[in-house]
């Protein structure tokens, strides 16, 4: 079974999602601990911080890291993410 953190590579959509989710998660990480420190949530929002001056755009970032994680639940069955999770790959899965 491959999971996320199997090998090294990928296909190029695959490393995008990564980069993407590691973002999303980091931003809703301080948002988080902007409501929780009693701040006002967009002032811990990095994207809304950055792309605010363009809505759209800040839209459009939100929707990449939501597909991003939809692409993650299923995984990416192209023949470069699947031979990067082959038990040959020096994956995690193949140690165990």
């Amino acid at each position: 079974m491959c999971n996320s953190m199997c090998g090294k590579g990928g296909c190029v959509p695959s490393r995008i999602g990564k980069v993407l989710l590691i973002i999303g998660g980091i931003n809703w990480g301080l948002v988080g601990v902007g409501m929780l420190m009693g701040k006002d949530m967009q002032a811990w929002n990095v994207v809304h911080m950055l792309l605010s001056s363009v809505p759209t755009l800040e839209a459009i970032v939100y929707i990449l890291v939501g597909v991003a994680g939809v692409m993650k639940i299923f995984h990416c069955k192209c023949k470069k993410c699947m031979s990067a999770c082959s038990p040959d790959s020096g994956s995690m899965d193949a140690k165990m």
